[in-house]
């Protein structure tokens, strides 16, 4: 149940604190004064977009609400959630002026997620546009299905039937689109088998080329640098041997000699082996153009298959014939998958089966009982002979509504035939039939989903006269089961309440051009002036005041205040007492 509700800086609300009982609550108040902005506004804690422009100029909107929420049994949602329990839960939306927002559960940040799928226990909002679904062919499903146990069964198996089905058309396609590309993913794979590629031989093979290029040009700088070693006489090593020996002769003479002797001795030694590698380098080194032929012939077939495969490096070549390889045996094992596949929705399509039979004797039960439990409560609002029929008859396929076409057929007359509600109900029996459906949901139903407030935004469209008492009559009962609040602008509905507030606007600031909305808690005597103002005119004649009191079945005495008791701060206007 909704207890409070807090709105700052939302629309043309600026502030506005208003306490909520249980029962039977009316909103009341001129066309654009802003009742439906007090809906907008609760829609963004049951998870509705946070629209920019709905946040006044120079403010942060914030939106905050108090619900009882100890008998909906929400303890297993919060659980899932990971968000604190408490039979007292508080909501809060936050929305700044950039159109970003933040939620809240009891303090704890939550997903727009959680608000959306905790909604529909706290508040099932009506509006206008709800009254239309009603011919639309799911609202006949929904209708039946929250008598059906086997709705959420069928649509678990519904669920599973359809993923296995859809892996199994996926596993199938892949299989067709493996055959066709079969001879040529293998041609490829072989080309790059045949090749033999190793890592990193493309680099050896530029290297080993480049000097093949280069063999005589290599060879005759190696052997020059032999022959500047070794040339007889005039060769470094010759000349480093004899500068040797004359160090030696003279090393005991000076102490530092003997160690520049030895280090010349060490320096020879040194490039008497760097010249015996040159020279068995340069004998290694020799023009071969078959050889030659051999490793651009190999680089060409590198480049080739890069080229062709959109690459750069003989690795990525690599990893495509793995690739390739892969994909080969894939294709040999999707047989095998599709087989399990094929066993496995055959099984879950057999489960689908039993479920959608359970579930269509179970709507054909439902469909009955609704037919039997709807005509007293439509003939409570003034449709005597009305009648409404769900024929419940098998269709082609399944779907995710089931194996079953359902139907929903209306008749207001006497001795008429019953055809789609669509096309034979007007606006105000729209309005009527889908009341007489929320009062079946929130007093008789054992299944579905409990919720703990109705909100009617004006359902009483196309409804007049004495039917508007009946329709004021049934919500007033309804209020014995679950709190219903309407916004209504029918004195009659407004009277059958419990407690009464009014929505108005007034000019922001004096002299201000900009409007605001107010709402206001009405004591009795104000409720009469109210509802006499909608029976009459403003000010209200003393026989609209007299009527009001007789819809209102009470006397009035004068109140010891003499004002009303506002829930947010404003101004009164004259005649507001």
């Amino acid at each position: 149940m909704l207890t409070h509700l807090s709105i700052d800086n939302y629309a043309l609300i600026e502030h506005a604190d208003v306490d909520f009982a249980s029962g039977f609550v009316a909103i009341t108040g001129e066309t654009g004064a802003g009742k439906s902005i007090l809906l907008g506004a609760l829609g963004l804690l049951l998870g509705q977009r946070a629209e920019q422009s709905v946040v006044r100029e120079g403010g942060k909107c914030i939106v905050e609400a108090l619900f009882d929420i100890e008998h909906l049994g929400l303890e297993s949602l919060f659980e899932e959630a990971d968000v604190d329990y408490s039979h007292e839960l508080i909501l809060r939306r936050e929305v700044l002026s950039n159109g970003k927002s933040r939620a809240f559960a009891n303090d704890t940040p939550v997903s727009l997620a959680f608000l959306r799928q905790i909604a529909p226990h706290l508040v099932d909002i009506h509006s206008q546009h709800q009254t239309l679904a009603i011919a639309e062919s799911s609202f006949a499903y929904s209708l039946l299905d929250t008598r059906c146990d086997a709705s959420a069964d069928y649509a678990k198996a519904y669920g599973t039937y359809s993923a296995l089905k859809r892996r199994m058309e996926e596993l199938t396609a892949a299989d067709a689109q493996a055959r066709r590309d079969a001879d040529y993913v293998e041609f490829q794979w072989n080309e790059l088998n045949e090749a033999r590629l190793t890592a990193g031989e493309q680099d050896e093979l530029q290297r080993e080329l480049d000097l093949l290029d280069h063999a005589e040009q290599v060879k005759a700088a190696l052997t020059t640098v032999v022959q500047l070693f070794s040339a007889e006489g005039q060769g470094t090593l010759p000349q480093l041997s004899s500068a040797t020996t004359a160090l030696s002769r003279i090393a005991a003479y000076h102490p530092d000699i003997e160690a520049l002797a030895e280090r010349m001795q060490s320096a020879r030694i040194e490039l008497a082996d760097i010249g015996d590698t040159i020279e068995r380098l340069a004998d290694t080194i020799d023009y071969n153009p078959q050889r030659r032929d051999e490793v651009s012939e190999r680089l060409d077939l590198i480049y080739r298959l890069q080229h062709k495969h959109g690459v750069d490096s003989v690795e990525a070549l690599i990893d495509i014939r793995e690739g390739l390889q892969q994909q080969m045996l894939r294709a040999q094992s999707l047989d095998d998958e599709i087989r399990a596949a094929m066993e496995q929705v055959d099984s879950a399509f057999v489960e689908l089966q039993q479920v959608a039979s359970s579930l269509s004797v179970q709507r054909k039960s439902a469909a009955a009982w609704f037919e039997k439990a709807a005509k007293p409560l439509l003939a409570d609002l003034g449709m005597p002979y009305a009648s409404i029929a769900l024929p419940v008859s098998e269709s082609k396929e399944y779907t995710a509504h089931g194996h079953d076409e359902v139907r929903l057929l209306f008749n207001a007359n006497r001795g008429g035939e019953l055809s789609d509600i669509g096309k034979v109900a007007s606006g105000g029996e729209l309005s009527r039939l889908m009341l007489a459906i929320k009062c079946l949901y929130a007093t008789q139903l054992a299944t579905g989903i409990r919720t703990g407030s109705y909100i009617f935004d004006e359902i009483d469209s196309g409804v007049s006269g004495a039917v508007s008492v009946r329709v004021a009559d049934m919500m007033a009962r309804m209020s014995q089961s679950v709190q219903v609040v309407v916004i209504t602008h029918l004195p009659q509905i407004a009277a059958k309440a419990s407690q009464h507030f009014r929505v108005y606007k007034e000019q922001e600031a004096q002299g201000s051009a900009t409007a605001v909305s107010r709402i206001a808690r009405l004591t009795t005597e104000e409720r009469v002036h109210e509802i006499a103002v909608m029976l009459s005119s403003d000010p209200p004649t003393q026989s609209a005041k007299e009527t009001a009191k007789e819809l209102m079945n009470v006397f009035v005495k004068p109140s010891a205040e003499g004002k009303s008791r506002s829930v947010c701060a404003m101004p009164r206007r004259e005649n507001d007492s």
